[in-house]
């Protein structure tokens, strides 16, 4: 965001070597690093008054001389220094640093003395308060009293060599008043004043040394939109530049598509069709499409994907299906196969654990052409995976890939038509950041025919209760999903890992059921075998860590049983319970929370409000606003964007403004050439979009 201040941090007066390997402890190694520093919270001592009138357990701040100072022995030896102002008396004690307090001050000297207030037998003092000393011409910067005051996150071996928050702040009013002048704004003046935000320099120096908590707000508000803004002119230069490449027209609706619909043992929802209408609108055009479909779990995404694939099939080309998981895509590649079972069209599947044999056939085949539809994880990426004429990707589960890995897939032919799908609802201001270069189509519609759903938490006590309803269901011919957190055994008390629960089940509560076991740390072939087995229904109950999030699809499973469901995130839990309630019959969702594991007031709205509501939006929404927008989909993945400032759960209005400011700048200037705009530009080429660095998840 300050390019113009990339230099070193030890070119500013007062950071020597020493100094410098210490600041980068905490991330900073040039100027712009430790102007952007931002403090972790602050304090406020603007509250300066008499001696007489501190009030205990206040922040504040008071100014008087220096009347007597030592060192006082005792339980704990302490340095003592008194402060007078005509009106009482005030301590100042601090129990490290004795040496040290003796050269910093001396009788006399009139001082600035600020932290909280406390009562010690009959007198007042402040244990290790903030000190300036006024007399020696420390009053024309007051830093560390009478003001706002930021703290910062600091480490231990800074802390042991004396730069703290206070060392921190001598450097950084330093740098600023070294450097202030240098710093370019990038935005446009007429730009800054229609949005309402600070001066750049303004709103840098303020975030540090504000005089009142509403600047500091504005001056996060004008940090927070620079970044949003970049990320905004990327995307959106990434869209216009897809925008101009061409793309093949496809039919709407051929015989295949046709032919597939007439088959199905359902009707097509209203929100399908739908989907099916914005989509088939983008293939007829000549240039390609690029857009989201987007889902609560069981809204039929794959069909309309499946529908939107075969236009590609019939206009004489190939499409693609990327999946992040092997599993993910096993299951893909068989309900397409059910699926496609009247149109005679096979479906291949390209996985790192293809045998070299199978992996050569399916290569030509692709090659070839062949092969028409294919379904894979990122092992299609791979540069020895050739197409004959792609002209469909499919991207599953898009979160768990980058903006770079959707646009290798499609690379991999000419004019390819992309559509990616999620299953995690996702809050507008989010799908703003993360798919800001896509459109958007929502399926907000359940297929019919599905049974109720009902949720409810209990405490770990009530488990056997829990257990044994999971029994009663299972005697119904039903089956049941039962998930813990971990794989092993962790130092945490009284958290069970999902390798000794499945054994203490077959022995215990469970015993006679037929159980499976399902971690990511199993063979795949074995991983396989366990989901083929219960699929057929000859497992009673999968024992399984997260990996059954996403993807799974067995109508006969009714129970989803979470053990320590106060360690889950809201849109997990909602994705967890997204496995059941896929058939007729009636199902259930019931979550474990162990008080001994961390049931905070937090972990318990959670789950009151997985027991209130099946709205993936509602529950998204508060999820973002919870955990933020790096952990919304249970772990930081390749590709998402990483905020410094903004923070999407606040800032949604901060987004659209962004979003609405970029694209009057796209559209006045597509490639941002002009003179006034060229800041704007370097920046925005600076902004990761993430990397190929996903592996397949366990």
């Amino acid at each position: 965001m300050l390019p113009e201040l990339e230099y070193p941090v030890r070119s500013l007066r007062g950071i020597g070597e020493a100094r410098e390997a210490l600041l980068q402890e905490v991330g900073i190694s040039t100027v712009a690093d430790l102007l952007l520093f931002l403090p972790y919270r602050y304090v406020d001592r603007t509250c300066q008054t008499g001696i007489a009138g501190l009030r205990v357990d206040q922040e504040a701040t008071a100014v008087g001389r220096v009347a007597s100072m030592g060192v006082i022995s005792g339980r704990r030896k302490r340095f003592v220094m008194a402060v007078e102002d005509g009106s009482g008396y005030l301590d100042c004690v601090w129990f490290t640093g004795y040496t040290y307090f003796w050269q910093a001050f001396s009788k006399g000297d009139l001082v600035a003395v600020g932290g909280r207030v406390a009562r010690f037998g009959q007198k007042l003092q402040m244990v290790h308060p903030e000190v300036e000393v006024l007399s020696r011409g420390e009053d024309e910067a007051r830093l560390h009293t009478g003001r706002i005051v930021p703290l910062y996150t600091t480490s231990a071996r800074m802390k042991a060599e004396r730069l703290s928050s206070r060392g921190l702040r001598r450097l950084i009013y330093g740098a600023l008043e070294a450097v202030s002048g240098d710093i370019v704004d990038p935005l446009p003046p007429s730009v800054r004043t229609r949005c309402g935000l600070l001066p750049l320099a303004s709103a840098i120096r303020t975030i540090h040394f504000p005089d009142s908590h509403e600047e500091a707000e504005a001056a996060c508000r004008r940090l927070a939109f620079d970044e949003l803004l970049f990320l905004q002119l990327r995307l959106g230069g990434l869209q216009r530049a897809r925008e101009g490449q061409p793309g093949r027209p496809l039919r709407a609706c051929g015989p295949l598509a046709e032919t597939l619909v007439t088959h199905l043992p359902f009707q097509l929802t209203g929100a399908q069709r739908r989907a099916l209408g914005e989509i088939r609108r983008d293939l007829s055009r000549p240039v390609a499409m690029h857009r989201l479909l987007q889902g609560d779990v069981g809204s039929g995404k794959t069909l309309v994907a499946l529908l939107a694939m075969l236009a590609a099939v019939e206009g004489g080309a190939q499409a693609a299906l990327m999946a992040p998981t092997e599993i993910l895509a096993e299951q893909h590649a068989g309900v397409l196969r059910e699926l496609l079972a009247p149109l005679d069209l096979p479906v291949y599947l390209l996985t790192g654990r293809l045998r070299q044999v199978e992996r050569r056939e399916v290569l030509k085949a692709l090659a070839c052409g062949d092969a028409r539809i294919v379904v894979g994880t990122h092992a299609l990426l791979r540069e020895d995976v050739v197409f004959e004429d792609l002209g469909m990707a499919v991207v599953d589960e898009q979160h768990r890939f980058g903006v770079l890995q959707r646009a290798a897939l499609r690379e991999k032919g000419e004019g390819v038509h992309l559509l990616v799908m999620t299953a995690t609802p996702i809050p507008r201001s989010l799908a703003l950041t993360l798919y800001g270069d896509l459109d958007v189509t929502v399926l907000d519609e359940l297929p019919p025919g599905r049974g109720p759903l009902v949720t409810g938490w209990r405490l770990a006590a009530d488990r056997h209760r829990a257990f044994s309803f999971l029994r009663e269901e299972v005697v119904k011919g039903r089956q049941a999903y039962i998930v813990y957190p971990l794989i092993e055994e962790s130092g945490e008390r009284d958290m069970k890992a999902v390798t000794r629960a499945f054994v203490d089940l077959q022995q215990g509560p469970l015993r006679g059921l037929r159980l499976g076991l399902l971690h990511g740390r199993l063979p795949a072939d074995e991983k396989a075998a366990v989901m083929s087995g219960f699929r057929a229904g000859q497992i009673d109950a999968l024992v399984s860590t997260t990996l059954i999030e996403v993807g799974m699809d067995v109508p006969d499973a009714t129970v989803m049983l979470v053990e320590h469901a106060e360690r889950f995130g809201l849109s997990q839990l909602h994705q967890l319970r997204g496995r059941v309630g896929r058939g007729a019959h009636a199902s259930y969702c019931v979550l474990i929370a162990d008080p001994a594991g961390g049931l905070t007031p937090e972990a318990h709205a959670r789950l009151d409000t997985m027991a209130r509501t099946r709205d993936g939006f509602e529950i998204a929404e508060m999820d973002l606003q919870i955990r933020g927008p790096g952990q919304i989909f249970g772990t930081r993945q390749a590709g998402f964007p990483e905020f410094r400032f903004a923070h999407l759960g606040r800032d949604g209005d901060l987004v659209v403004l962004a979003r609405r400011a970029a694209k009057g700048l796209l559209d006045a200037d597509p490639k941002l050439m002009h003179f006034e705009h060229r800041g704007l530009a370097r920046r925005a080429e600076a902004v990761d979009l993430g990397g190929m660095r996903i592996a397949e998840a366990g």
